[in-house]
């Protein structure tokens, strides 16, 4: 006889209320049998997570009244001690989705998305793997990166670019454009353009949101 399938149990923190009860009714009507709690502030949470135990993934608005941005995700993520913890924000730039994941974040999700975003995120946490977005047309669901973690330093792409490729990842991840890149290092724009097109090919990636975050998967510094 196979075991029974435990239900799962989450906490939704957002400090706007409406938002939040919107999250929690989207989990209810996607897993029935789920239990959802709401916390509306970082000391709630943490509250929360002491009095309910046993939770199997936590979303964390990004922007929080009492603790904003990455600070707040890093406790939150010190509190939970290994439960998954998917990141729910407004901004969809690319250094803070890289930024939350190479924190620990399992996942991220863009307050604009659809509500199914969560049929294909939450499966993939809750599995291990990670969620993140790439660009795409309004109204759509982001397409998910799925990032498989513990991968041996051997297969770590990054690790095998050259030492020139590395340095312009390196200032594109510090959000200097292509111009300011070339000024950095001394060389022709058209220079830059070139060494990024060969690090998206070796990558095996499909714009700058994709490379960013598998830079931060391999560690590179933002």
């Amino acid at each position: 006889m196979e075991a029974a399938t435990v239900a799962p149990r989450f906490l939704v923190v957002d400090d706007h209320a409406l938002i939040r009860h919107g999250l929690a009714l989207a989990l209810r009507m996607r897993f029935p049998a789920a239990t959802v709690f709401e916390a509306g502030s970082l000391a709630e949470a943490s509250r929360r997570v002491r009095s309910v135990g046993n939770l199997s993934a936590v979303l964390y608005d990004l922007q929080m009244g009492d603790t904003d941005g990455l600070p707040g995700v890093e406790t939150m993520l010190r509190m939970l001690d290994g439960v998954p913890l998917i990141v729910v924000s407004a901004s969809p730039d690319t250094r803070v989705i890289a930024s939350c994941i190479r924190a620990g974040a399992r996942g991220f999700l863009p307050k604009g998305s659809n509500p199914e975003v969560l049929d294909h995120a939450l499966p993939i946490v809750l599995g291990g793997g990670i969620y993140a977005p790439l660009p795409q047309p309004v109204a759509a669901v982001p397409e998910p990166i799925t990032l498989t973690p513990g991968a041996p330093a051997g297969d770590n792409p990054v690790a095998q670019l050259t030492e020139r490729q590395r340095e312009v990842l390196k200032l594109l991840l510090q959000g200097q454009s292509n111009k300011e890149i070339a000024r950095s290092l001394g060389v022709l724009e058209g220079t830059i353009k070139v060494h990024l097109r060969s690090v998206m090919q070796r990558l095996g990636v499909r714009n700058r949101t994709q490379l960013a975050l598998m830079a931060a998967r391999a560690g590179m510094p933002i």
